[in-house]
């Protein structure tokens, strides 16, 4: 079993802690009755697309999450609904890696891989460190199995596997035997197989497992033999780990030393879910949801649906257009509109993301950025619809955008995105990805009279400046520049919007070049305008890094782990992360000369740093990846360190 040395690190978003990537150290099995206890694990559960992963990878996380854990997961799956079985593109995984400390990332590698199959093994088995406990479900290593994937002989018996700790169990042949008298048939037995492995790995890592039971009991309640079929085989693989003395080592790791107060596992997407109805109930606003189910966005139609309430309405459309379509219209209103989707949903939702612009009422606009372009990498996390959020609409059209840095910040960041909306009168972009909409992490449940008061002041009397008794939409706030918003049907307030230039106050249809010219400047300094937090720097160094890594959106936690390596081993290094992207913080341009280098870590091909060098002229280093994968913090600590050591010569040669 391998795990890291646990030397307390510096600076992360709940507190200090070690670094979640250490240099990996073997630990020595002995008695069987041994418990090592350790600092963190990370486990990583593959199989066929059909053999449960995601479900299994999501029972142990929930009871980790119980137990106290600080932890972070990364699921993977294929695209496809039934990927071929037994094939590498069939493969889908669950990491989910948990500790006694704060963490920051899913792990780079797996100390624990279970294998279902010939496939899993063979798509993840690079991962794995030398010394790493490799658990393998040996009833699917056949001929015929080994052959799909390219194995010539069993890696099983070929030495190959020679630098792991390899366990082999015969998970199907178990379950079925265990679920002999429970009247399924065989296959129906043998899907269970995924609750054998979660029962042994409960019980080699002493998780509780009255949560599991109570869970299936839940989820198949229509099915009483299905959930009973599943608890016997949770059962038995807990049973077969207590009982055989194949495995001699149990491990044990602590619950995590965070804040006090309430916690739940959350993932990304839920949270988005729950900051939206929260908006509506701090606003005082009815909430409508109107979008197309787009992965890996769908998951937040689903969860608001469940919320009727709390005032949340969800409308399913025919398609994307449609469905940003009524979401504008229930702004017009007097409602809170949302809208949901993905990249290619943004490029059809653009035409009304512009509308909305040219109208000035409030709209949310969350993206949930997948791999491209088109219909692209589905199911697998990119942040490159970065320069699309900031551009990607015909003429000037500026809207603020906003990115979470996590699965539990997206309920802030929703709160965040709403207050821009209402306040300044516009459609806000909200871009998370795949990696934080599917990944889940402890949230910390706030105090209600924490939050925000979002609540806004509609129009009640004519405004017009001529005095005319009329009411003029285009009036504008001093401070803000957002226009009143009146909502339709209110006595003595009728009036007109949509999509032709708008006369400025007035409000009526007007083509005169110098009124285009001061409502173009108006809507740009509405967003330039618009009330941001100054960027914080984490600087332990006082002021010695030379180096500044910038990120934004979910590469904050591999960042975030890089830095903490860095400065074990001494090496000076200053890390910011934004969620304002437009507009920038104040102080953005005066941080990024502050320091010799700035390095931007992304997974796109440099859209951030290709804004920064616009705005700012300062020549950031830009480093990309696009491989539908988050970064891992071992890349980016090489990278770091690179730079770091270059940075370092490059001033001693100066001087």
């Amino acid at each position: 079993m391998s795990t890291s040395a646990g030397a307390d690190g510096a600076n992360g978003v709940r507190g200090s802690g070690a670094d979640e990537e250490d240099v990996q150290t073997r630990v020595t099995t002995a008695r069987p009755t041994e418990v090592s206890k350790l600092d963190r694990v990370v486990i990583r559960f593959a199989g066929d697309s059909g053999d449960g992963m995601q479900l299994t990878g999501d029972r142990f996380t929930s009871e980790a999450a119980a137990f106290g854990n600080d932890l972070a997961t990364l699921p993977n799956f294929p695209a496809e609904i039934r990927a071929p079985q037994g094939t590498i593109p069939g493969v889908s995984s669950f990491q989910v890696h948990f500790a006694d400390y704060d963490i920051l990332t899913p792990g780079d590698r797996p100390d624990v891989l279970v294998a279902m199959n010939p496939a899993a093994l063979k798509a993840n088995i690079g991962d794995v460190p030398k010394g790493g406990m490799v658990i393998v479900n040996t009833d699917e290593f056949t001929k015929r199995n080994l052959g799909k994937v390219g194995y010539d002989t069993d890696p099983l018996s070929d030495d190959s596997l020679s630098a792991f700790e390899v366990y082999e169990v015969a998970m199907s042949t178990l379950t079925q035997g265990a679920l002999a008298d429970s009247g399924l048939g065989k296959k129906d037995a043998e899907r269970c197989k995924n609750m054998f492995a979660l029962g042994l790995l409960s019980w080699m890592y002493h998780r509780p497992t009255d949560g599991t039971e109570t869970f299936l009991r839940e989820k198949f309640a229509a099915k009483p033999q299905i959930a009973e079929a599943n608890i016997l085989a949770f059962r038995a693989g807990w049973n077969y780990g207590e009982t055989t003395e194949v495995f001699r080592t149990t491990f044990e790791v602590a619950p995590a030393k965070l804040p006090k107060g309430t916690y739940r596992q959350i993932t990304g997407n839920t949270a988005l879910a729950y900051g939206i109805v929260a908006a509506g109930r701090l606003s005082g606003l009815q909430v409508l949801l109107g979008t197309y189910p787009i992965t890996p966005a769908s998951d937040i139609l689903h969860e608001l649906s469940k919320h009727k309430n709390f005032g949340v309405i969800t409308f399913q459309a025919e398609d994307e257009i449609a469905g940003i379509g009524a979401a504008l219209g229930a702004s017009y209103g007097g409602a809170l509109g949302v809208t949901s989707t993905s990249g290619p949903g943004i490029a059809l939702k653009s035409e009304t993301i512009g509308l909305g612009v040219m109208i000035e009422l409030p709209l949310v606009v969350i993206d949930v950025q997948r791999g491209g372009p088109s219909t692209g990498l589905p199911t697998k996390t990119e942040q490159a619809d970065l320069l699309q959020a900031m551009y990607g609409r015909n003429s000037e059209s500026p809207v603020p955008i906003v990115a979470p840095r996590s699965p539990a910040d997206c309920f802030d960041a929703a709160l965040e995105a709403t207050r821009i909306a209402l306040t300044y009168r516009t459609p806000v972009l909200l871009l998370s990805d795949g990696a934080i909409a599917n990944g889940s992490e402890p949230w910390l449940i706030p105090d209600v009279e924490t939050l925000p008061d979002l609540r806004v002041r509609f129009a009640s009397e004519p405004n017009a400046l001529d005095g005319s008794g009329e009411f003029w939409p285009y009036v504008r706030d001093p401070e803000t520049l957002a226009r009143e918003w009146a909502v339709p049907g209110t006595p003595g307030l009728q009036h007109r919007v949509g999509g032709l230039e708008k006369a400025d106050g007035k409000g009526n249809i007007s083509y005169d070049p110098d009124n285009h010219d001061r409502m173009v400047r108006l809507r740009q300094a509405k967003i330039d305008g618009i009330d941001v937090p100054d960027v914080e720097v984490d600087d332990p160094s006082n002021g010695e890094a030379r180096v500044l890594a910038l990120g934004w959106g979910s590469t904050y936690g591999p960042i975030g782990a890089a830095c903490r390596r860095l400065r074990r081993k001494g090496i000076p290094i200053a890390q910011a992360h934004l969620r304002h992207l437009n507009p920038f913080p104040a102080n953005l341009g005066e941080v990024l000369r502050s320091y010799d280098t700035v390095v931007v870590p992304e997974m796109n091909l440099g859209q951030l740093a290709t804004m920064l060098r616009a705005k700012y002229l300062v020549d950031v280093h830009s480093h990309t990846k696009i491989a539908g994968l988050p970064f891992k913090a071992e890349e980016l600590e090489h990278v770091f360190t690179d730079i770091a050591h270059r940075t370092a010569n490059k001033e001693a040669v100066v001087k």
